[in-house]
């Protein structure tokens, strides 16, 4: 009798480890398919800056978003996403400018012009607003 009893019980835990085994499963599924959405909105948040998106809510504008994909870990897709978009909405992006892509130069702090270096008429308005900052 003591052998029917085990065997009940042990087809109980079975059945409560194969339960609990498919919520894992489950579990893991929704975790991956987050993990993924949360890969795909970075990509292509980082794409949309690198290709001059003015304003990054555009990428609600995506005309197939379900073509941006995960793949063995990479994002396929954004870079062709964001070149449709850019042809179907141009406004988003900033203007491509021809002039120089220089930096511009470092602020320097003003320079105080001497006295000997001025003439009278800017001598006398310098010293004027000395005079009135005291």
């Amino acid at each position: 009798m003591a052998d029917a009893d085990m065997g009940a019980e042990d087809g109980a835990d079975l059945d409560t480890l194969k339960q609990r085994n498919q919520d894992l499963q489950r579990a893991l599924l929704e975790a991956q398919r987050s993990a993924d959405t949360r890969l795909i909105a970075a990509e292509l948040r980082a794409e949309a800056q690198r290709s001059g998106m003015v304003d990054l809510d555009g990428l609600k504008l995506l005309r197939d978003p379900g073509a941006v994909v995960v793949e063995n870990g990479e994002v396929k897709g954004a870079r062709q996403a964001l070149a449709l978009l850019r042809q179907e909405k141009p406004w988003l992006f900033g203007e491509k400018s021809s002039s120089s892509t220089a930096a511009a130069p470092a602020t320097a702090r003003p320079q105080a012009r001497l006295a000997t270096e001025m003439t009278l008429e800017e001598w006398r308005r310098a010293r004027a607003e000395l005079i009135k900052r005291r």
